[in-house]
């Protein structure tokens, strides 16, 4: 499974939305409210699909899709 598929299903499952409202450059906060606790099972989410642990530090770093993306592929996802 692609990276960018991956995380934009964490997304949809943790956020409630739809795929076409994920935008790519857009910070999920600004877009969706994004509060700590989401943030917190969007990198759960992250390490059960892909094996990869995203502190909570580095998600909130790189709070938009493409940069979670980038981030993730930075670590070898692919």
């Amino acid at each position: 499974m692609a990276v960018e598929n991956a995380v934009r299903e964490i997304l949809q499952q943790v956020l409630d939305v739809k795929p076409e409202e994920i935008k790519p450059d857009v910070g999920l906060d600004k877009a969706f409210g994004v509060d700590s606790t989401e943030m917190v099972e969007i990198a759960v989410g992250i390490k059960k699909k892909l094996g990869i642990d995203m502190a909570n530090n580095e998600l909130k770093k790189n709070q938009s899709f493409s940069q979670i993306v980038t981030y993730l592929k930075n670590k070898g996802v692919n």
